[in-house]
C-alpha cells in the first residue's frame, strides 16, 4: 500500500433508495466540505464502484459496494439524478450516468477485472 493510499478518505453507503425521483446515497459521514469530480473507478477485489470527491486537501472516495447496485440499476435505467446525503446535507454526484455507463460496458466480457466482477456486473447491469 503507497502512502496515498492511506491519505485517502473512505465514505461508505450504509443505504440507498429512490426517492422524488432521484437515488439518495446515505452516509454517516459530513459532505460540506467535498465537492464531485465527475469519475468513477472500479475496485474489482472489494466488488465496488469509486465515485470520487475532492476537499481542498485530497480525494474522497464514495464507496459503492454490491449492495446497492439494483438501486445504481434503477437510477441508471430511470435517469434520475444521483445525491450523496449526509446530516441533513446532499451533493448531487455530476456525471455519473455517464461514468458508470462506460465503465459496465468496459468490464462486461473483460477478464483484466476479475471474473467475480465481471460476472456481478453482467447479472445485476445486464438491462442497462
Amino acid at each position: 500500500m503507497e502512502a496515498d493510499d492511506i491519505m485517502k478518505q473512505k465514505i461508505h453507503i450504509q443505504s440507498a433508495q429512490i426517492k422524488e425521483n432521484q437515488l439518495l446515497l446515505q452516509a454517516e459521514f459530513p459532505i460540506s466540505n467535498l465537492r464531485a469530480v465527475g469519475r468513477i473507478l472500479v475496485d474489482s477485489e472489494n466488488f465496488s464502484f469509486i465515485y470520487l470527491t475532492e476537499n481542498k486537501d485530497d480525494y474522497t472516495y464514495i464507496v459503492l459496494s454490491e449492495p446497492i447496485w439494483d438501486q445504481l440499476r434503477e437510477a441508471l435505467q430511470s435517469e434520475i439524478p444521483v445525491y450523496l446525503a449526509s446530516h441533513g446535507e446532499t451533493l448531487e454526484l455530476i456525471n455519473f450516468h455517464n461514468e458508470l455507463k462506460y465503465l459496465i460496458e468496459n468490464i462486461r466480457g473483460n477478464s483484466n477485472y476479475g471474473e467475480g466482477m465481471v460476472e456481478k456486473v453482467e447479472n445485476t447491469f445486464k438491462s442497462v
